[in-house]
Protein backbone atom coordinates (compact mmCIF):
# COMPACT_ATOMS: atom_id res chain seq x y z
CA UNK A 1 0.00 0.00 0.00
CA UNK A 2 2.51 2.49 1.13
CA UNK A 3 4.61 1.86 -2.42
CA UNK A 4 1.72 2.39 -4.38
CA UNK A 5 0.94 5.72 -2.61
CA UNK A 6 4.57 7.08 -3.23
CA UNK A 7 4.57 5.52 -6.62
CA UNK A 8 1.06 7.42 -7.38
CA UNK A 9 2.56 10.56 -5.83
CA UNK A 10 5.88 10.73 -7.77
CA UNK A 11 3.84 10.25 -10.54
CA UNK A 12 1.27 13.08 -10.14
CA UNK A 13 4.09 15.35 -9.00
CA UNK A 14 6.03 14.49 -12.76
CA UNK A 15 3.30 15.26 -14.02
CA UNK A 16 1.96 18.60 -12.57
CA UNK A 17 5.81 20.06 -13.21
CA UNK A 18 5.48 19.11 -16.81
CA UNK A 19 2.42 20.53 -17.31
CA UNK A 20 3.55 23.72 -15.60
CA UNK A 21 6.91 24.09 -16.56
CA UNK A 22 5.42 23.96 -20.04
CA UNK A 23 5.38 27.71 -19.96
CA UNK A 24 9.12 28.07 -19.72
CA UNK A 25 10.17 26.96 -23.02
CA UNK A 26 12.84 25.16 -24.44
CA UNK A 27 15.93 27.60 -23.38
CA UNK A 28 19.01 26.12 -21.63
CA UNK A 29 18.06 27.38 -18.56
CA UNK A 30 14.51 25.68 -18.70
CA UNK A 31 15.80 22.52 -20.15
CA UNK A 32 18.14 22.38 -17.11
CA UNK A 33 15.02 22.90 -14.77
CA UNK A 34 13.25 20.05 -16.02
CA UNK A 35 16.39 18.17 -15.90
CA UNK A 36 17.13 19.21 -12.45
CA UNK A 37 13.92 17.53 -11.15
CA UNK A 38 13.80 14.83 -12.91
CA UNK A 39 13.58 11.83 -11.16
CA UNK A 40 14.45 11.55 -7.49
CA UNK A 41 12.48 9.95 -4.22
CA UNK A 42 10.25 12.97 -4.01
CA UNK A 43 9.56 12.15 -0.20
CA UNK A 44 9.44 15.54 0.26
CA UNK A 45 6.34 15.96 -2.08
CA UNK A 46 4.40 12.74 -0.67
CA UNK A 47 4.81 14.38 3.00
CA UNK A 48 2.88 17.37 1.98
CA UNK A 49 0.37 15.55 -0.40
CA UNK A 50 0.50 12.82 2.40
CA UNK A 51 0.15 15.71 5.28
CA UNK A 52 -2.45 17.12 3.66
CA UNK A 53 -4.66 14.45 2.65
CA UNK A 54 -4.98 13.50 6.77
CA UNK A 55 -7.23 16.85 6.56
CA UNK A 56 -9.07 15.49 3.61
CA UNK A 57 -7.93 18.79 1.29
CA UNK A 58 -8.04 18.38 -2.42
CA UNK A 59 -4.95 16.62 -3.99
CA UNK A 60 -5.38 19.66 -6.54
CA UNK A 61 -4.70 21.91 -4.01
CA UNK A 62 -1.93 20.37 -2.05
CA UNK A 63 0.19 19.29 -5.08
CA UNK A 64 1.13 22.89 -5.11
CA UNK A 65 3.08 22.62 -1.88
CA UNK A 66 4.53 19.38 -3.35
CA UNK A 67 6.01 20.34 -6.50
CA UNK A 68 7.20 23.61 -4.80
CA UNK A 69 9.21 21.62 -1.84
CA UNK A 70 10.26 19.42 -4.67
CA UNK A 71 11.81 22.64 -6.82
CA UNK A 72 13.27 23.95 -3.83
CA UNK A 73 15.29 20.91 -3.14
CA UNK A 74 15.99 20.55 -6.58
CA UNK A 75 17.36 23.97 -6.33
CA UNK A 76 19.69 23.10 -3.34
CA UNK A 77 20.85 20.11 -4.67
CA UNK A 78 21.70 21.72 -8.11
CA UNK A 79 23.95 24.77 -5.85
CA UNK A 80 25.35 22.16 -3.38
CA UNK A 81 26.91 19.91 -6.49
CA UNK A 82 29.11 22.28 -7.79
CA UNK A 83 32.67 22.83 -7.90
CA UNK A 84 32.54 25.75 -5.01
CA UNK A 85 30.20 23.58 -2.62
CA UNK A 86 30.53 19.51 -2.43
CA UNK A 87 31.69 19.46 -6.52
CA UNK A 88 29.96 16.40 -7.27
CA UNK A 89 29.49 14.99 -10.94
CA UNK A 90 26.89 12.36 -10.29
CA UNK A 91 23.69 13.46 -9.29
CA UNK A 92 20.44 10.99 -9.03
CA UNK A 93 22.13 8.36 -11.48
CA UNK A 94 23.32 11.22 -14.18
CA UNK A 95 25.79 14.22 -15.19
CA UNK A 96 24.83 17.07 -12.80
CA UNK A 97 23.88 20.24 -14.32
CA UNK A 98 27.28 22.10 -13.99
CA UNK A 99 28.90 18.72 -15.44
CA UNK A 100 26.07 18.51 -18.56
CA UNK A 101 26.18 22.51 -19.16
CA UNK A 102 28.04 24.66 -17.03
CA UNK A 103 28.68 26.05 -14.31
CA UNK A 104 26.66 29.32 -14.94
CA UNK A 105 24.01 27.63 -16.39
CA UNK A 106 23.60 25.57 -13.09
CA UNK A 107 23.94 28.68 -10.89
CA UNK A 108 20.80 29.93 -13.23
CA UNK A 109 19.16 26.70 -13.41
CA UNK A 110 19.13 26.68 -9.30
CA UNK A 111 17.98 30.76 -8.63
CA UNK A 112 14.81 29.44 -11.35
CA UNK A 113 13.61 26.89 -9.93
CA UNK A 114 13.70 28.47 -5.80
CA UNK A 115 12.16 31.48 -7.51
CA UNK A 116 9.27 28.97 -9.41
CA UNK A 117 8.91 26.97 -5.80
CA UNK A 118 7.21 30.19 -4.83
CA UNK A 119 5.43 31.11 -7.93
CA UNK A 120 3.51 27.64 -7.74
CA UNK A 121 3.00 28.30 -4.01
CA UNK A 122 1.32 31.88 -5.29
CA UNK A 123 -1.02 30.31 -7.63
CA UNK A 124 -4.76 31.19 -6.81
CA UNK A 125 -5.37 27.29 -6.77
CA UNK A 126 -2.83 27.13 -4.26
CA UNK A 127 -5.30 28.25 -1.19
CA UNK A 128 -6.71 31.29 -0.24
CA UNK A 129 -5.26 34.60 0.14
CA UNK A 130 -3.80 33.63 3.83
CA UNK A 131 -2.76 29.90 3.18
CA UNK A 132 -1.07 31.15 0.47
CA UNK A 133 0.79 34.09 2.37
CA UNK A 134 1.67 31.69 5.14
CA UNK A 135 3.05 28.86 2.53
CA UNK A 136 5.28 31.15 0.92
CA UNK A 137 6.51 32.61 4.50
CA UNK A 138 7.04 29.39 6.06
CA UNK A 139 8.72 27.44 3.09
CA UNK A 140 10.87 31.26 2.43
CA UNK A 141 11.93 30.24 6.47
CA UNK A 142 12.85 26.91 6.15
CA UNK A 143 14.49 27.19 3.19
CA UNK A 144 17.01 30.65 3.38
CA UNK A 145 19.26 31.54 6.77
CA UNK A 146 17.04 29.79 9.39
CA UNK A 147 17.30 26.83 7.52
CA UNK A 148 18.72 24.97 4.84
CA UNK A 149 20.92 28.11 3.81
CA UNK A 150 22.42 27.96 7.55
CA UNK A 151 22.89 24.43 7.96
CA UNK A 152 25.10 24.62 4.39
CA UNK A 153 26.78 27.55 5.73
CA UNK A 154 27.43 26.06 8.91
CA UNK A 155 28.71 22.55 7.06
CA UNK A 156 30.96 25.03 5.10
CA UNK A 157 32.38 26.61 8.18
CA UNK A 158 33.04 23.69 9.55
CA UNK A 159 35.04 21.91 7.12
CA UNK A 160 36.73 25.04 6.41
CA UNK A 161 37.94 25.44 10.17
CA UNK A 162 38.58 21.60 10.26
CA UNK A 163 36.33 21.26 13.22
CA UNK A 164 35.19 17.99 14.30
CA UNK A 165 31.52 18.80 15.31
CA UNK A 166 30.17 16.66 18.62
CA UNK A 167 26.76 15.35 18.45
CA UNK A 168 24.78 18.16 19.38
CA UNK A 169 26.41 20.76 16.79
CA UNK A 170 26.27 17.79 13.88
CA UNK A 171 22.44 17.69 14.86
CA UNK A 172 22.07 21.12 14.90
CA UNK A 173 23.64 21.24 10.96
CA UNK A 174 22.00 18.73 10.06
CA UNK A 175 18.53 19.79 11.42
CA UNK A 176 18.93 22.69 9.51
CA UNK A 177 20.57 21.28 6.21
CA UNK A 178 18.15 18.50 5.67
CA UNK A 179 15.65 18.40 8.10
CA UNK A 180 14.03 22.00 7.52
CA UNK A 181 13.18 21.06 4.08
CA UNK A 182 11.45 17.87 5.33
CA UNK A 183 10.03 19.29 8.32
CA UNK A 184 8.06 22.49 5.73
CA UNK A 185 5.67 19.97 4.07
CA UNK A 186 4.22 18.85 7.09
CA UNK A 187 3.90 22.16 7.89
CA UNK A 188 2.51 22.43 4.43
CA UNK A 189 -0.34 20.04 5.35
CA UNK A 190 -1.41 21.48 8.39
CA UNK A 191 -1.42 25.02 6.70
CA UNK A 192 -3.61 24.14 4.23
CA UNK A 193 -5.82 21.43 6.55
CA UNK A 194 -6.49 24.72 9.06
CA UNK A 195 -4.88 22.54 11.97
CA UNK A 196 -2.70 22.93 14.70
CA UNK A 197 0.90 21.69 13.06
CA UNK A 198 2.22 20.57 16.26
CA UNK A 199 2.08 17.10 16.21
CA UNK A 200 3.24 16.79 12.02
CA UNK A 201 6.24 19.02 13.35
CA UNK A 202 7.06 16.49 15.87
CA UNK A 203 6.75 13.72 13.30
CA UNK A 204 8.95 15.45 10.78
CA UNK A 205 11.72 16.45 12.90
CA UNK A 206 12.05 13.10 13.65
CA UNK A 207 12.23 11.69 10.63
CA UNK A 208 14.02 14.24 8.82
CA UNK A 209 16.92 13.49 11.39
CA UNK A 210 16.42 10.02 10.81
CA UNK A 211 16.93 10.43 6.99
CA UNK A 212 20.35 12.45 7.53
CA UNK A 213 21.76 9.11 9.67
CA UNK A 214 20.11 6.70 7.02
CA UNK A 215 22.09 8.90 4.70
CA UNK A 216 25.52 8.49 6.74
CA UNK A 217 24.81 4.88 7.01
CA UNK A 218 24.46 4.69 3.18
CA UNK A 219 27.84 6.66 2.81
CA UNK A 220 29.24 3.74 4.63
CA UNK A 221 27.73 0.50 3.20
CA UNK A 222 25.63 1.52 0.48
CA UNK A 223 26.11 1.04 -3.38
CA UNK A 224 27.25 3.69 -5.18
CA UNK A 225 25.49 2.67 -8.30
CA UNK A 226 22.14 2.41 -6.34
CA UNK A 227 22.54 5.65 -4.81
CA UNK A 228 23.30 7.48 -7.84
CA UNK A 229 25.81 9.34 -6.42
CA UNK A 230 29.43 9.20 -5.08
CA UNK A 231 29.51 7.43 -1.81
CA UNK A 232 32.43 7.60 1.10
CA UNK A 233 32.92 11.35 0.57
CA UNK A 234 32.61 12.07 4.18
CA UNK A 235 34.68 9.46 5.54
CA UNK A 236 37.72 10.46 2.82
CA UNK A 237 37.29 14.13 4.14
CA UNK A 238 37.46 13.15 7.78
CA UNK A 239 34.09 14.92 8.11
CA UNK A 240 31.96 14.24 11.33
CA UNK A 241 28.68 12.18 10.52
CA UNK A 242 25.97 10.44 13.11
CA UNK A 243 28.07 6.90 12.18
CA UNK A 244 31.57 8.49 13.32
CA UNK A 245 30.27 9.98 15.69
CA UNK A 246 27.93 6.99 17.20
CA UNK A 247 29.36 3.95 15.28
CA UNK A 248 27.38 2.30 12.65
CA UNK A 249 25.45 0.27 15.32
CA UNK A 250 24.88 3.00 17.21
CA UNK A 251 23.36 5.60 14.24
CA UNK A 252 21.37 2.73 13.14
CA UNK A 253 19.71 2.40 17.06
CA UNK A 254 19.44 6.10 16.81
CA UNK A 255 17.17 5.73 13.73
CA UNK A 256 15.01 3.30 14.96
CA UNK A 257 14.16 5.38 17.83
CA UNK A 258 13.27 8.38 16.26
CA UNK A 259 10.80 5.87 13.90
CA UNK A 260 9.34 5.12 16.82
CA UNK A 261 8.89 8.89 17.68
CA UNK A 262 7.82 9.91 14.53
CA UNK A 263 4.98 7.19 15.01
CA UNK A 264 4.19 7.94 18.39
CA UNK A 265 3.44 11.80 16.86
CA UNK A 266 1.01 10.45 14.46
CA UNK A 267 -1.22 9.22 17.43
CA UNK A 268 -3.55 12.03 17.41
CA UNK A 269 -4.64 10.83 13.43
CA UNK A 270 -5.58 7.02 14.33
CA UNK A 271 -5.44 4.83 11.05
CA UNK A 272 -5.45 7.66 9.42
CA UNK A 273 -1.73 8.13 9.79
CA UNK A 274 -0.73 4.53 8.46
CA UNK A 275 0.88 5.74 5.37
CA UNK A 276 3.19 8.51 7.23
CA UNK A 277 4.09 5.79 9.92
CA UNK A 278 5.20 3.87 6.69
CA UNK A 279 7.33 6.72 5.47
CA UNK A 280 9.33 6.62 8.90
CA UNK A 281 9.74 3.37 8.26
CA UNK A 282 11.08 3.69 4.49
CA UNK A 283 13.20 6.33 5.47
CA UNK A 284 15.66 4.07 7.23
CA UNK A 285 15.25 1.30 5.07
CA UNK A 286 16.17 2.83 1.73
CA UNK A 287 19.08 1.75 -0.04
CA UNK A 288 19.38 5.26 -1.86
Amino acid sequence: MFQTALTDAQARIAGFLTDTMAQLGSDRVAEGMRYATNGGKRLRGFLALESAALFDVAPEQAIHAAAAVECLHAYSLVHDDLPCMDDDDLRRGQPTVHVKWDEPTAVLVGDALQCFAFELLAAPSAGDADQRIELVRSLARASGAQGMVLGQAQDIAAETAGAMLDLDQITELQGNKTGALIEWPAHAGAILGRADPAPLRHYARAIGLAFQIADDILDVEGDADLAGKALRKDADAGKATFVSLLGLDGAKARARTLVEEAETALAPFGKRGETLKALARYIIARDR
